[in-house]
């Protein structure tokens, strides 16, 4: 503002230089054209004009032209230097006024969008700065004004100091005593929509409200006071420890009693999970907890009180307050946004829960058969069932997987892959019994009870898992076989035989040729018919083998319907033989003949072997 005031003056004074050599140049030469002027024409006395000559007065009066002619063209130059200067002064001021116009403009379109940075002394905002000063930027100022400020209101030898402006054309110094403060520009005041005395004066009020109530705030009797207060809170914390402590040894005390008076023990189901002594033990390791809980909950509480009493140690008690508050309030805010998320996966859990019981009903009645369903068989309900159980299960859980909380974290999903690559590396066997069990369900080789032989193993199927099955042999023997095994394996089914179509068992009889075959074939039949567990219809047949040189092969064929029974029944059927065959007069062997060339006479020899084997 002063700078284009002085243009202004400057303009006017020249404006009127300039009008008045112009009038004085015009004034001359009227008067010399008039012949009025006293300098143009001069005044001769009647003697000195007999004197001079014609010819004189016209040099004098052509001399006195020329001079005035150039004083004419001075003026002139005068004129035309003064009008340059004055354009270019109106040059400038326009200039400025374009430029201030401009800076005004751009911090109108910044004003909304830059927040500016605070002046912040002792957690207290004084003002905020927008401009840089001298190579300084806003934040930078700010933090120098701030430390300045901090010392000064600490510094008890400056009492009598006042804070003042100082004036410097182009920027207004805030001074405290012989100290700056800060330096108000013409940039601040325009981010302000101010002019610069306006904008100190605001400032200098805010600094000196602020200084004279840190010179308060550190005088002598207040940090006494302060003391005291320290001294009355530590008090009180030792007091409230000893009542805490107090009141939970009474706790123990009560809780002992209990286990005389009223404690009694856990129990679940007939079973004692926790007799009066454990759970006695376990009140007192919980009342011990909370003892600790309260005890720091009691510091937590107090020590950013105890900070917060002196002003030095007020921001780090703000802090300490905020370190336990924020992951208090993190954890809350986390448990309240988590709230649709919660909702989100009970709904699918319930849905899957309740189609997972109406699969379950199915299953049963299908397995019961009272539910038949064409070429579904009975016993595929059970594993069927599992299969899709578990189907829902992994559905439900790649569900619910993106609202769990920390699901996109690259540390959770890292983990999870690390554990399906050791799940997949370590469980190739697993897998190949897995689906092996699958595959022997729906191939129904066999089934829980069946008597079977797979290669050597021959007895009573107890269970069949997914993984393996178990096998109960004819000697009580537990025999566990890889569910992969059995399908590379070569199995028999004698229970599925025996249901259907009726079991055969048989065994081999060798007999000479001296005994008739029909009477051979009569008591092999009457044997089988009169063994228990053999089916008289279809009836038993013989089939007849071989035909050796000393000897025919007989074989006994016979139906069951009990293949449990085998080895009992072919047991009785053997004893059957000999009894029969023993009635009948004929000894079970088998004759042979063997001959030695040499002068004695060859003679036969009969040699007894067993006559029959075992299936």
């Amino acid at each position: 503002m002063k700078k284009a005031f002085i243009l202004t003056v400057v303009f006017l004074v020249a404006l009127f230089c300039s009008l008045d050599a112009e009038s004085q140049i015009i004034r001359k030469a009227g008067e010399y054209l008039m012949g009025t002027s006293s300098t143009v024409r001069p005044d001769y006395s009647e003697g000195d004009s007999a004197a001079l000559s014609t010819e004189d007065r016209l040099r004098a009066d052509s001399l006195r032209v020329q001079e005035l002619s150039l004083q004419l063209e001075q003026m002139k130059l005068n004129e035309i230097l003064l009008r340059a200067k004055l354009d270019e002064n109106n040059q400038l001021h326009v200039a400025d006024s374009l430029k201030r116009a401009r800076q005004i403009q751009k911090i109108d379109s910044l004003r909304g969008v830059t927040p500016g940075v605070p002046v912040v002394v002792e957690g207290d905002t004084l003002f905020k700065l927008y401009a840089a000063r001298g190579g300084h930027s806003a934040i930078d100022r700010a933090e120098t004004i701030s430390d300045v400020v901090t010392k000064i209101g600490h510094d008890g030898r400056l009492r009598r100091d006042t804070v003042s402006l100082l004036d410097n054309d182009t920027y207004i110094d805030i001074m405290y005593g012989e100290k700056v403060i800060m330096s108000v520009t013409e940039q601040d005041a325009l981010w302000h929509a101010t002019d610069k005395q306006t904008l100190a004066n605001m400032y200098m009020a805010i600094i000196s409200d602020k200084i004279l109530l840190l010179k308060a705030e550190n005088s002598f009797w207040k940090m006494v006071k302060r003391c005291a207060l320290f001294v009355i809170v530590i008090c009180i914390q030792y007091l409230l420890v000893r009542l805490i402590n107090y009141l939970f040894r009474r706790l123990r005390r009560q809780v002992i009693r209990l286990k005389v008076s009223r404690l009694k023990p856990w129990v679940v189901r007939d079973y004692e999970l926790l007799d009066t002594r454990h759970l006695c033990r376990i009140l007192l390791v919980i009342c011990n907890f909370l003892r600790y809980v309260v005890l720091l909950l009691l510091f937590i509480f107090t020590v950013p009180i105890l900070f917060s009493i002196f002003p030095q140690t007020e921001k780090l008690a703000l802090e300490i307050f905020y370190y336990i508050v924020d992951p208090i309030k993190m954890m809350l805010k986390a448990i309240v946004d988590y709230i649709p998320n919660l909702f989100i996966i009970a709904i699918i859990w319930y849905c899957i829960r309740y189609i997972v019981k109406g699969l379950r009903y199915i299953s049963h009645e299908i397995a019961s058969e009272k539910l038949k369903i064409s070429g579904f068989y009975p016993d595929w309900a059970e594993p069927t069932f599992n299969i899709i159980r578990f189907l829902l299960y992994a559905f439900m859980i790649a569900m619910i997987y993106p609202y769990l909380p920390g699901s996109e974290s690259g540390v959770f999903q890292g983990i999870s892959v690390f554990v399906g690559l050791i799940v997949s590396l370590g469980s190739s066997s697993v897998i190949s019994n897995f689906i092996a069990g699958f595959v022997i369900t729906y191939m129904r080789p066999f089934k829980t009870g069946d008597f079977i032989k797979v290669n050597d193993t021959v007895g009573n199927v107890v269970e069949k898992s997914p993984f393996v099955t178990r096998i109960r042999t004819i000697k009580n023997e537990m025999v566990t076989i890889p569910n992969s095994f059995i399908t590379t394996s070569n199995t028999v089914n004698y229970s599925a035989s025996a249901r259907q179509h009726g079991l055969i068992i048989h065994t081999v009889l060798t007999m000479g040729y001296d005994v008739p075959w029909r009477q051979v074939h009569q008591l092999l039949i009457d044997s089988a018919l009169a063994t228990e567990g053999v089916l008289e219809h279809p009836a038993p047949f013989v089939l007849e083998l071989e035909l050796n040189d000393n000897y025919m092969c007989y074989q006994i064929n016979a139906y069951i319907k009990d293949a449990d029974e085998m080895p009992v029944i072919m047991s009785g059927l053997l004893e059957n033989i000999q009894d029969y065959f023993n009635e009948a007069g004929i000894e079970l062997f088998a004759p042979h003949h063997f001959t030695t060339r040499s002068k004695c006479e060859v003679a036969p020899v009969k040699v007894d072997v067993s006559a029959f084997k075992g299936s």
